[in-house]
Formats: structure tokens, sequence, C-alpha cells
């Protein structure tokens, strides 16, 4: 517990301190550079302090210089820092509860980051999925966390599908991203966390390329086979079978 206070409070004094000079310079230059890095050097600090180490295989599999959906399985608070620091930069959907942080919050929606609520409000999550639609289009790499959640378990969850269609519309490879140990670290509804070791494995990108709206279970099964491959046997479904076969799980909306 002591550990998580100081690596908290930390990391806002960071923020607080770090984040308006930037927030000032990049609305004087229009450009979120600077102060996207200033963030990526916050997300290293905490992991460090955190006592968190992290192993990345297949880093080299992310094509270069293309409009890529990222897309992680979600086991902590831990592995979104862990994970971003990864990637070129990129935009994301976020929930609401981070814009309303001090500095970060502000800092988060002039990049271009797009709130979502947790709330089942369908009309809410067309929008936002259309906005990343369009910032696809225009270039920009994404990520998504196809679970739309926390693990409460550490074991990877059924596949919501707004993520899938934003890809599929856009035509952006998705790259799976399987998280392994984050669980360990900080476990869902805990303060505490444990130093230890995240292990991050980047698969073959997944094409959507002319796909429609038809292909999204075949792409959703893909991408589920590639993140449970990198996964260690406690952190499969429940729904795959005792000799390591995984078969399919039922999709959210």
């Amino acid at each position: 517990m002591l550990r998580s206070i100081f690596v908290i409070s930390v990391t806002m004094a960071y923020i607080l301190l770090a984040g308006p000079p930037m927030l000032v310079y990049s609305l004087m230059t229009g450009c979120t550079r600077a102060l996207y890095r200033v963030g990526m050097t916050g997300a290293r600090m905490a992991l460090w302090l955190a006592g968190v180490r992290v192993e990345v295989r297949g880093r080299e599999k992310i094509p270069a210089g293309e409009a890529l959906v990222f897309m992680p399985n979600h086991q902590s608070n831990v592995d979104p820092p862990a994970v971003i620091i990864q990637l070129p930069m990129v935009l994301g959907l976020a929930k609401k509860e981070f814009f309303r942080v001090p500095v970060l919050g502000r800092a988060m929606r002039l990049h271009g980051f797009i709130p979502v609520s947790r709330r089942k409000n369908r009309e809410e999550a067309i929008h936002a999925v259309e906005q990343a639609v369009m910032a696809l289009k225009g270039g920009h790499p994404f990520l998504a966390y196809p679970e739309g959640t926390r693990s409460p378990d550490g074991r990877l969850q059924p596949f919501k599908k707004g993520v899938f269609m934003m890809a599929i519309k856009a035509g952006a490879p998705i790259v799976p991203i399987s998280v392994s140990g984050a669980n360990k670290i900080m476990r869902k509804g805990e303060v505490a966390m444990r130093p230890g070791r995240i292990r991050l494995t980047f698969h073959d990108p997944v094409p959507t390329a002319g796909l429609g709206p038809e292909s999204r279970e075949k792409v959703m099964e893909q991408v589920r086979q590639a993140i449970l491959s990198g996964l260690a046997p406690e952190e499969w479904p429940l729904d795959v079978q005792a000799n390591g076969k995984p078969i399919r799980a039922a999709s959210r909306t």
C-alpha cells in the first residue's frame, strides 16, 4: 500500500508540475508531440517507481507508417502505461473518468483521445466509434481494448464488437498484443501494487481492408486466437478446454 501511495503521489506531482507548461506550449504551437513525449516520460517513471519490468516480444512486427489499431487485453491499471510506451504516437478511447483528472484530462482531450462512458449508451458509443474511424482514416494509429474493461481475475474476457467495427470501417490493420502478468502486479479493485514483470507480445497484423460487417466475427476470432497464444494457461478464459485448445467465446455488444 505504501508503494502505491508513493507512486501515485509522485506521478500526480509530475503531472501537475510538467503538464501546465506543456499544455500552454501545445496550445500556442498547435502541436501536441512534445506534450505526448512528456506524458510517456511520466508513464516510464511510474512503472520504474512501481518496480515493474516490461519484457517485449515481436515489436518488429509493427508496420511502419500505417494507421493501425493496437488491441491488447486488459488485466490491470498498470498495463496501459506498459503498452503505450512501446507504441508510436497513438490516439485512443478512454473512460470519461480520466478526462476529469486535472491537467491529464485536458492533455488527453487536446491530443485527441476520445472519451467513452462505462454506461451502455448506444448513441454515445456509436459517436465515439465514428470519431475514431475519422481519426484512423486521417492516418492516426489507435489504441483500443477489445474487452472494454479490466479483467477481474486476469483471464481473457469476451470481446466487445465496437472496436472491431471501427477497424473494419477504417480498413485499418489490427495488431493484437498479449499482456501477461499485469494482474499479479495490481488486481482490479485493489490499490496495492506489487513489483513484478509484464510480458508484452506483439503479433502479426490482422488485415481488415476491403472487409465488411459480415467479417467481424472472423476478425474477432483471429485477434482472440493471437492474444491467447501469448498468455499463460492461468490467463486463458474458462471456455478453453483442458487440452489447451481454445474454443470460441461469446462476444458482447
